[in-house]
């Protein structure tokens, strides 16, 4: 049974909190005296009042993936992805009483938030996981899903990293939960990082300043005396800002290391390199062993789309840091593992038979999809894998009926990249009718929890594929798996404020 089309509005006020009203509510342009809560005098106390409103957040736009019947086209074609910053803008959204903007919502980064209990590989870089099961959410179709496990390396086996952190320091960063954020953060991270590791930081605004040439992270005082240093004030020269870093990372590179520019920002980059010779830069820096990972605070004016372009461009990862709890598992945790890389272009491609599936989509990814000629193409650029990482997708399948337990219902290939190759390895696994299972309830809690998380992000973006808000069933779901993991645990309280939000 085809699946009903639910259409909800958002309420005018609620758009206005997700433009950006809240902690980022005004700011005096030309000014150096930075951003500015609504009706604050003392702030305020040369007179001169905002001249302009903040522009809105801009996320782009995606076309959601679409039912494919099988017999008219059995091949899915699509690039990994680990990002996660669109499930902490939600977050951010909902904790200051606004639903995120539906353009903003890209599921596979919800799904990606999360831990699964994927297992280690036995050989080769990444575990292949797969599962099926009758969907809760859409009478008549089935869930497959995808998950890929990155092999855990001890710290002492990582590579020696030059990192060179790109610190926006415009006057829009001085609100309490960006720049604050970044230096707490980068406070902790000097701990975590090894004797080996050097560390750099230039900074942008009006101007570029290199902050403090790269140093053996065990010169923790010259560190932490320009972390010190950090302070907002003036315009955004962001596209001069990245071009400094990367001559600062080439300056400092570590032949047969990890070489990689951290961007830390709020929004957009509104002098010198900007638009598509940003991205071509990013590019192009990549190929020459230098990566780029972007870290994004607060709202108003905040470039999502863009950000994660260049992060995709400059093969390495983004992330939304919207709590100090958040700063610390991203710099701390995540960035760890982002800095090695276990396998590179990491590309999926399920072929789906016409004697077992009538029909298929990929829920989420619409910006990761690749032609089936991609696959196979080793220059066509595919997201990578770091240690520890885990990688999920979700298909929504229909199922024919009668079939037999050695039925194939796919065949799934994946090609990928040793760190050092310029060549792709290729990996084959099936997945049979035998191995579904019969109901929802019987699926591992994994596959049940990260289920739920699909459809709020479903009904979140508006899909023509959720069948109606069931933020009560998520609740009983999500609830159910959630045990004691925190991060799960928060996801319920989330569905709940959706909920009260939702018109």
């Amino acid at each position: 049974m085809q699946r009903q089309i639910w259409i909800a509005v958002a309420t005018i006020a609620a758009l206005a909190v997700g433009c950006g009203m809240g902690d980022d509510a005004a700011y005096a342009p030309g000014s150096d005296a930075g951003w500015y809560p609504p009706g604050d005098a003392a702030a305020m106390a040369d007179g001169a009042a905002p001249t302009e409103p903040i522009p809105p957040a801009d996320y782009g736009k995606w076309v959601e993936n679409d039912f494919v019947e099988t017999s008219k086209e059995p091949l899915s074609t699509f690039g990994i992805d680990v990002d996660t910053a669109s499930y902490t803008i939600m977050r951010q959204s909902l904790s200051q009483g606004a639903l995120p903007d539906p353009q903003g919502v890209r599921i596979e980064e919800y799904v990606n938030y999360f831990g699964y209990t994927y297992p280690q590989p036995d050989e080769g870089p990444f575990s292949i996981n797969m599962e099926a099961a009758p969907s809760h959410f859409g009478a008549g179709y089935h869930l497959l899903r995808i998950g890929l496990q990155g092999l855990d390396l001890p710290e002492s086996e990582r590579k020696p990293a030059n990192l060179v952190f790109l610190v926006d320091v415009s006057g829009s960063m001085s609100g309490g939960n960006k720049l604050p954020l970044v230096k707490s953060a980068l406070t902790l991270l000097v701990d975590k990082l090894g004797a080996e590791d050097t560390l750099g930081i230039v900074t942008y605004s009006s101007s570029v300043n290199e902050l403090l040439q790269p140093v053996k992270v065990t010169d923790k005082s010259a560190i932490l005396a320009a972390i010190g240093k950090l302070a907002a004030s003036g315009s955004t020269a962001g596209g001069p800002g990245i071009q400094a870093a990367y001559t600062m990372a080439k300056g400092a590179f570590i032949t047969g290391g990890i070489n990689r520019v951290v961007l830390c920002t709020d929004g957009d980059f509104n002098v010198g390199l900007t638009g598509q010779a940003l991205v071509d830069l990013v590019s192009q820096k990549r190929d020459e062993g230098i990566t780029l990972s972007v870290l994004g605070f607060g709202m108003g004016n905040y470039k999502d789309s863009f950000l994660e372009d260049l992060s995709n461009n400059g093969d390495g990862n983004y992330a939304y840091i919207d709590t100090q709890k958040e700063a610390e598992k991203v710099f701390c945790e995540k960035l760890l593992g982002t800095l090695q890389v276990i396998a590179k272009d990491v590309k999926v491609q399920v072929e789906f038979s016409p004697k077992a599936v009538f029909k298929y989509r990929l829920v989420g990814y619409e910006n990761r999809l690749l032609t089936p000629d991609d696959f196979t193409d080793d220059t066509a650029d595919a997201g990578e894998i770091g240690a520890g990482h885990r990688v999920t997708a979700f298909y929504e399948i229909q199922v024919l009926g009668g079939l037999a337990a050695e039925d194939v219902l796919a065949t799934v290939r994946f090609r990928y990249k040793e760190p050092d190759e310029t060549v792709s390895k290729e990996l084959t696994r099936v997945i049979r009718a035998q191995e579904q299972t019969a109901a929802f309830a019987q699926a591992t809690e994994d596959f049940r929890f990260a289920a739920a998380v699909v459809e709020l992000a479903e009904i979140l973006r508006h899909s023509k594929h959720s069948q109606g808000a069931k933020f009560d069933e998520m609740t009983d779901i999500a609830s159910a798996t959630a045990g004691n993991d925190q991060d799960r645990l928060e996801l319920v309280s989330l569905v709940g404020k959706a909920k009260a939000l939702w018109p």
